[in-house]
């Protein structure tokens, strides 16, 4: 399993969060964020399965709150 970190913004804040990817059976990709429970995407490559984890987790930014938001922040700060 391969970790990485992105700086991830939205409307609100700007976060960064780690993305675990992983090769299936079949050769494609599955990249999930686990900060951000059932955020998850896949794909053919893992560049692409990065690309599209980052659309996935923008998506989820934007329906979480301002405060929680603010408490990524202060915790990514420590």
């Amino acid at each position: 399993m391969q970790e990485n970190v992105f700086n991830f913004t939205s409307h609100l804040s700007s976060v960064k969060l780690k993305v675990t990817l992983e090769e299936d059976e079949e050769g494609r990709y599955i990249v999930s964020c686990p900060a951000l429970p059932g955020c998850h995407s896949q794909g053919d490559t893992a560049e692409e399965a990065l690309e599209n984890i980052k659309e996935a987790v923008e998506g989820c930014l934007e329906s979480l709150s301002e405060e929680t938001l603010y408490n990524w922040n202060k915790q990514d700060r420590r």
